[in-house]
């Protein structure tokens, strides 16, 4: 089927999101053409690359292009400050210098991980995204946020820094357990929810088809995403104003995810976060209750949990660690309606609680 294709448009810093299938075997020549680096570090964790190290590197070689695979343990474990001094004392010894790149071949964690790495090793080295989760093909490879956890809370520790290019190919998605694919769906539900009524009805409606990763669907899926992020990310590319409706279902669900020890499928935590935002929407009068109830809907129907679970009693204190608190003030994105929200930090103690012990 025919590439489909988003730029995000920032200036001299602009970028093209490629989207089709078979597209892993295509990277070495817009590579070799493009000329972002000398030689490339491929980052990956050590389970996608037994599956596609092997395969992108051969790809890679066939163009002649230079390239090593540095790999690190898969997990959210493993996104801490310790991996990025490993990773660049890695580099170091391998030689890599700026007129190097590197290339983030995963899911978010290695995005995150290797756009936090380019960005400060010899004070900024270009990256791609070769991203090859759900989840980071609709949310994490592009707007330009990296970082990583430390123990009191999620991704406290990074930066802003966009990458050169980034190529998702849906094939990818068929390796990926039935709970990474829920998990990126969250993510999914949320630019429906902030931005596109139209979207969430499509997902509705297409539900059989997603599950079924019918490639025309998945494509129309991942590109209506990242053209909605793209939108927010030219217009508020530092998280000043706009980009934070980006942050639906995340203040919590970050939270919630903390609270876990950072067990819990990122996803799933964005899940009971946006139940829960929606919740207290209707106790705050900013939505319907009909509006809460299809949001709920959608997200039991694409088989993700809507309600912290037993035993997060620690949730509520990360909330007041989120990097989106300002002056002990924590700011949620509240839907107002199927395809707009609002941010306020004027919600009633009380009905946070509440919707925190819902179990």
């Amino acid at each position: 089927m025919p590439e489909t294709a988003v730029t995000v448009g920032l200036g001299e810093r602009s970028y093209p999101i490629r989207i089709s299938s078979g597209l892993l075997e295509k990277i070495g020549p817009d590579l070799h053409e493009r000329k972002i680096g000398s030689k490339y570090g491929v980052i990956s964790d050590d389970r996608v690359a037994a599956l596609y190290g092997d395969r992108f590197m051969q790809s890679l070689a066939a163009v002649g292009l230079q390239a090593e695979l540095i790999t690190f343990p898969a997990g959210e474990a493993s996104k801490h400050l310790q991996t990025i001094a490993a990773l660049s004392s890695e580099l170091a010894q391998r030689g890599f210098d700026r007129k190097t790149a590197l290339i983030a071949l995963g899911g978010g964690v290695t995005g995150d991980i290797t756009g936090f790495l380019a960005s400060i090793y010899l004070r900024g080295i270009p990256f791609v995204q070769v991203p090859t989760t759900l989840l980071s093909q609709v949310d994490s490879s592009v707007g330009g946020k990296t970082g990583v956890d430390i123990p009191e809370g999620k991704n406290l520790v990074g930066t802003f820094y966009q990458p050169k290019a980034v190529y998702v190919d849906i094939d990818v998605l068929r390796s990926l357990p039935l709970a990474e694919l829920q998990g990126g769906l969250a993510e999914v539900i949320k630019y429906g929810v902030i931005n596109d009524a139209e979207f969430f009805a499509f997902l509705e409606q297409q539900r059989e088809a997603v599950f079924a990763l019918q490639q025309d669907v998945l494509t129309k899926l991942i590109a209506r995403c990242c053209e909605i992020k793209a939108w927010v990310v030219e217009q508020d590319e530092r998280e000043g104003g706009l980009r934070r409706i980006l942050n639906y279902g995340h203040t919590i669900g970050h939270a919630v995810e903390a609270a876990s020890g950072f067990q819990l499928i990122h996803g799933y935590a964005v899940a009971i976060g946006m139940c829960a935002a929606a919740e207290l929407a209707v106790c705050s009068g900013y939505l319907s209750v009909e509006d809460m109830q299809r949001i709920r809907c959608l997200i039991a129907a694409y088989g993700l949990p809507t309600a912290v679970p037993a035993g997060f009693d620690q949730a509520k204190k990360y909330l007041l660690n989120d990097k989106k608190t300002v002056g002990g003030r924590v700011f949620y994105v509240l839907p107002e309606r199927i395809g707009a929200v609002k941010i306020t930090d004027q919600v009633r103690e009380e009905d946070v609680d509440a919707v925190l012990m819902a179990v």
